[in-house]
Parts: C-alpha cells; structure tokens; sequence
C-alpha cells in the first residue's frame, strides 16, 4: 500500500523523512515503515557506543578495521573489493546497521585533499570498477550501501559550503563517472548527497544532480539521504529528490516540509514518492542474517587485502625481499606504533592490531628496533638519531619506516604540503650514509614528496594498511608475498607540478577546476611531466612479458565492440600477479582529450614459467566523451590509438583501431557560428543556398570564412551588405532542422 493510501497527515509523513536521532530514522507501524540504523564506513563499520547521541568519533564498537581505500584501489583487484564488502556487511548485519556509508568514490582532484585516504582513486573508471565490487559485497548480505559524496566533494577546506564550479563535459566525464558505473552496475540502495555546492546549488538541493542525472538519466531507485547537517532548506531538497535528511534536525526539517506543502513548493507526491522508497529500503533490508562474523577470517582478509595492495615503487639490485635468517634492524617509531588509518568518521575500532616491528621481530629473532624520531616531534632527537645509526650499521639489513602523523591527514582539514615530517627525513638521511642499501617502508593516506627516494634503495608504500598491516608488511618484506600493488594516483615531482595548483583549494568560498578534464595522470601526459612514481606504476619480485597483441572491431548494433588479447608471461623465478593496464589515445581533431586515459584492466596471477592469454572487451560507449552541445556521449570518429602496459608510463604493446561515427551532429541554430554551420553537411547545403553555391564554394568565401568562421550567424545580419537579417538566420535554422527530420532523400 502506497502512502498516498494511508490516513497519516502530512506532518506525520514529513516527521519520516528526517532522522529519529544522530543515527537511527523514524519508525510508523501505521505507514509499515519500520526504523533503520544508519552509520559509518567504509572502512569497517564505525557503530557509536553509547546513546548514539553524537557524532562519538573517539567511542565505538569493536569491528575488523580494514585496509582503506587509499590501499585497496592499489590492488586494482575487484574480486578482493567485493570480499572486503561481504565482510563488513556480515560485521554491519551482525550489529543491526542497515546501512553502512560507503563507498566513497569521490575524484582525488588534488593530493593535498584531506580526506584522500577515504577515495579510491584520480581516475573514475579505477574507482567505478571498485566501488561497484565493494558495493555488490556489502548489498549480498542485505546492508545497503551509500556510496558518496555526491558530487564533486573533493576537498575539506570549506566543504560545508565551498562551490565548486565545474563545466559539464568535466563533471560528466571525470566526477560523475564513478558514481554512474555503480549506481548502473551495482545498483545501490542509498546515495549519499555531498554538503558542498556544485555550480551554485547545494548538492542535496541541486534537481540536476538528483532527479535528472541521477534518477532520470542513471535509473537509480533508491533512497538519497543527506550527509550529516548537508540540508539547508528541507523543502527545497525534497523537492529536487533528497529523500531522507540526517541527522534528526530537532523538528526544524519536518516543519520546513509542511510550510513547503502549504505554500505549493513541494508536492504531496513528493513526500509520497520519498515514503515509497524509504519502505522500499526497509524490505530490502530485512530478514538479514546476524550471525556471529568469523572475526578472525576477517583478520586473515585484511592482511591478504593490505598485502596485495601495497606498492613496492624501487628495488634497486633486488635488494627486497629480506633474507629471513640475516640479523635486521628495524628503525622508526611508526614500526611499533604504526599508522593504519586515518581521522575523522571512517575511524574504526580495531578488534585487534598488528604491527610490523612486533611481526618482524617474531619471525626474525635476531632482529634489532631504534625509535629514530617522535611520531609527533617536529625536530629530530639526536640521541635517537644515533641509536638507528648504530643499529642500522651493526645489522646485515636495515628497513626504516617513514610516514604522516594522524593529524596530518584527516576528515574536516586539507594538507599544507606534501613532505613527510623534517625529524624522519633526518634520521633517513642519517642511516642511509652509513647504509645505503637501506630500504624505506611508508604509511600515508595520499601521496607525499619522494625527493628523497635516491637515498633508499628500496621503497614500499603500504598506505594505511588496517589492523593486520603489520603482519602484511612482514609477508611483503621477507617475500613470503609477492608485491602486486599498482599505484591508484600519480607521485608529482613537486606539488607545484600538480593539476589543481593555483586551483586549490579555492578563495572568496568557491573553487575553480581549472584544469578541467586533464586530472591526475590526464594533466602530466598533456604537459609532458616526469612524475616521480607515474599513476599504474608497481614493482614485483619477479618480471612479466607482453607479446602478441591482438585487436579485432566487432561493429555490432548502434556502436562498436573492441577485443584485444595479448599474452602474459612470467620470465622470472617467483609466482606473482600482473595488472594489465589498457590505456587509449583519441583520433586527432579539434575536440580537446587527454592524450590517453585507461580503459580496461585486469589483475593477474602467474607461476614462474607460465604463459595466458589476456583478454579485454571495451564495450560499446566506453571510448565515449561527453558532449554538452547534444547532452549525450558520442564517439568521435578516427583512429584510436591501444596502449596496452604496466603502467600509464611502461607501455607494452600497441595497435590501432578505426571508428566512424557514431552520433549525429547536433543541428546548428541562428546562435551557431558559421564554422559550425559549415561544418554540418545538411546546414552547409542550406546556407549555401541562401547565399548562392557558387559564392559558398568561392575562395573568397573560404577566406571569409577564416576571417569570420567564428561569428554567430544571426549577426551576420548586422553587417552593411550582409546578404542575410537576423529573421533570415532564424528561419534557415528552422529549415536545417525540418530537413533533418526528414532523413536522407
């Protein structure tokens, strides 16, 4: 029975659509609508202990603190993302949470974002492919996922109210993409609206976004609640398709939806529409199943999760992995109190927690540890100093961990800078003169200054690795795993390099994107950068050969499908896994595109000597852009260039593919320059009409249109002599489109 059957007034219906507290939303026996338990991912599930009357960032109930995602996307390994989502909704299912906040699949646009470590990725197709795994996970066990912050929620500094302001084709193309993939692949049942303005409108106010884009366009058919305190006017956003405003809002949210009603600016389909699918969401909730989790089978796929993710960026001579049976010194304090996560609404709290000094050294007994520095010191401690140093040079092998303190990255604050604390740094430089074959371990939530790097000779990012990290990082050491991670965003030389740099994070409450589509890898492909350590990039302990690329065009229905296959081999003497990486470079035109971007992937496991076939399908659609002009995706027609590789700057393989057209051109108006104009072959015909072929095809009209190709026809008309008034342009507009719609003769 729908609510618009029901006898509930419409205040009662408007009480439903706002929280029931900080984390719980209304029941009503009388509109079946039962209560439902909301909180924080996608980490681990984050349960307030206590009353759940606040935020309670510090006080939570004990669940399996996994990996973030800063870690997992540099597994490229959806098969494990869904693994990681089954787990936390049997941990979610089995505390009675309905809906666990996650994924967050916001763009890392610039890497001081404070909360990077929260996202996936500077690519959207990375971070879809991801999202959705994790989402389809989580959803199978009957919690709904909510993914967020939709959109375009890309830093803290003034992120309750910032304004971001976007062009479409960027938005579309790069900010929105993530959330599209999931919402059409994995079909979530929440979507989380962002507190932040997207081109003058608040995100959780904003038609565009959450009716249009997302509903009308995308099919979403679930309930879209608020970020927490994200509503600003409950009416408004009712109206635009923001179903449920969290947290409870002390009556205020309720009482704007009745003014709303009473002055005709909300509908009571509206309030109906919103109930149906918050009932909806109950029913799909329910009947779950609240055993017990395996906790430590849990624990078992965080640290195989942790380890497949991590990033072994240089190995010089081999040095990694470690030899089990020489004496190691283990040096930094973040090896005995290690950073595993970051601050803010995704902390958890660990059931149990690992570190690598306490792993390390339970396997090698011989193993020596010196602190080096103080987690939150700025300025070295000598003393310390010299104890590494005497440790590092009296052992057989040395590893220093390096990294960001919590307050570095957290929720509610952006970064300053990209370097790592001036004491590490010191102590760094300090081992590795007595020690240059020393080799460096980082935990940090988002890319840091790697200037450093020359002074190691081997480094390992391992992100913010979760409660087992330690034990993954020992695996990862002594080559009890094989490194497989790949970079899920770029290393810059300098952040002064990075593509929202006079960007970022904005003044006088807005920002810019500036740089538009070229994010991330995009920006330092068109400016011919080095980065430092390039977007796809990762190590392993044992090499793999490309050969053998094979491409074939299947045109099928409107669009047409893309294989390739290669062959992948591992040539040395270790099982590992691959990341197949395919990139693709757009046909030369006037369109502006990034010179190549990634469209396939595929992780893969090989014993040493072992030979597969890789192979990919990019379906139709996927070589698309976004044309504002049409509103639709349109495939340019020409040669695209198959890049296929280890990274975005260790390119294997090569091939290219031709494509025609796929899309109309949209039809020129009276406001449509005469380039445009000349470009449309049925618009050309018109106008040549109009103004005499001959004339048309003269060279003298040639080299007017040079002149004035970028003049709008309508004001043609206001030139003395123009053969054509303003009326005139309206008129052959208006023909273009008749003869159009007729079709070919």
């Amino acid at each position: 029975m729908g609510t618009s059957e029901l006898g509930l007034d419409q205040a009662r219906k408007a009480a439903l659509l706002t929280g029931a507290g900080m984390w719980e939303t209304p029941a009503s026996e009388e509109a079946g609508i039962r209560a439902l338990t909301l909180t924080d991912g996608p980490h681990g599930v984050r349960l307030a202990a206590g009353d759940g009357a606040g935020p309670a960032l510090g006080q939570s109930r004990p669940a399996t603190c996994f990996p973030a995602e800063c870690a997992t996307a540099s597994s490229w390994d959806p098969e494990l993302l869904q693994e990681l989502g089954r787990a936390a909704g049997r941990e979610a299912a089995a505390y009675g949470v309905d809906v666990l906040l996650g994924p967050g699949l916001n763009i890392k646009r610039s890497p001081l974002g404070g909360r990077n470590f929260e996202y996936f990725s500077e690519d959207p197709l990375l971070t879809g492919a991801l999202g959705a795994a994790w989402t389809a996970g989580l959803q199978s066990c009957k919690v709904a996922a909510s993914p967020k912050h939709f959109a375009a929620n890309n830093q803290e500094t003034g992120r309750m109210t910032i304004d971001v302001a976007v062009d479409e084709r960027t938005l579309r193309e790069i900010y929105l993409r993530a959330f599209e993939t999931v919402v059409k692949d994995a079909s979530p049942w929440t979507v989380m609206a962002a507190y932040n303005r997207v081109n003058g409108f608040h995100a959780a106010e904003d038609p565009w976004l959450l009716t249009r884009v997302l509903r009308d366009e995308w099919g979403f058919d679930g309930v879209v609640v608020s970020d927490w305190g994200a509503v600003t006017d409950r009416a408004a956003a009712l109206a635009a398709g923001l179903d449920l405003e969290m947290p409870s809002s002390a009556g205020l949210g309720p009482r704007e939806l009745v003014a709303g009603l009473e002055a005709g600016l909300v509908s009571p389909e509206n309030l109906d529409a919103s109930l149906d699918r918050l009932r909806e969401l109950g029913r799909r909730t329910a009947g779950r199943e609240a055993a017990a989790p395996d906790f430590s089978a849990h624990d078992a796929l965080a640290r195989r999760a942790a380890a497949a993710s991590m990033v072994l960026l240089k190995n010089d001579g081999g040095l990694l992995p470690f030899t089990p049976a020489a004496p190691l010194a283990v040096i930094g304090e973040l090896a005995r109190a290690p950073r595993y996560q970051g601050s803010g609404s995704s902390r958890v709290n660990p059931r149990m927690l690992s570190t690598p000094w306490a792993a390390l050294s339970g396997r090698m007994p011989e193993a020596s540890f010196a602190a080096g520095y103080r987690l939150e010191d700025a300025e070295p401690d000598e003393d310390l100093v010299q104890e590494a140093v005497l440790a590092a040079s009296g052992a057989a092998q040395a590893v220093v961990f390096l990294g960001l303190p919590d307050a570095a990255e957290t929720e509610g604050m952006d970064r300053s800078s990209l370097d790592l604390p001036a004491a590490q740094l010191q102590l760094l430089d300090a081992v590795a003169r007595v020690r240059p074959d020393v080799a460096v371990v980082l935990a940090n939530g988002s890319v840091v200054d790697t200037s450093w790097a020359p002074k190691a000779a081997a480094v390992l990012e391992s992100w913010l690795a979760g409660q087992a990290g330690g034990e993954a990082v020992a695996d990862v050491l002594l080559g009890q795993v094989n490194p497989s991670g790949k970079l899920a965003e770029t290393f810059p030389r300098r952040l002064e390099d990075t593509p929202a740099y006079g960007n970022f994070p904005g003044e006088a409450g807005e920002v810019r994107y500036g740089e538009g589509l070229l994010v991330g890898y995009r920006w330092y492909d068109a400016r011919l950068l080095e980065p430092a350590f390039p977007f796809g990039h990762g190590l392993s302990y044992t090499q793999f050969g490309y050969s053998d690329l094979s491409v074939s065009v299947d045109p099928g229905g409107e669009a047409p499908c893309i294989r390739l296959s290669l062959q992948l081999t591992n040539t040395g003497a270790v099982e590992g896994a691959e990341v197949v990486q395919v990139y693709v470079s757009p046909p030369a035109g006037d369109i502006p595109r990034a010179r190549q971007e990634l469209r396939a992937f595929q992780r893969v496991n090989l014993v040493p000597g072992e030979t597969r076939t890789v192979s990919f399908q990019l379906p139709p659609g996927s070589l698309d852009r976004f044309d504002p002009a049409t509103q639709t995706w349109v495939t340019d027609p020409g040669t695209y260039g198959l890049r296929v590789g280890s990274s975005s700057r260790d390119i294997r393989l090569t091939s290219d593919v031709e494509l025609a057209a796929q899309a109309a051109q949209p039809l020129p108006t009276a406001a449509s320059t005469l380039a445009e104009w000349m470009s449309h072959p049925i618009a050309a015909a018109v106008l040549g009409e109009a103004l005499g072929q001959a004339a048309a095809d003269s060279a003298e009209a040639s080299g007017m249109l040079t002149l004035m190709g970028s003049l709008p026809l309508e004001r043609l008309g206001r030139f003395p002599g123009s053969p054509l008034s303003a009326d005139q342009a309206a008129g052959l507009a208006q023909l273009v489109a008749r003869r159009a719609a007729q079709g070919p003769s």
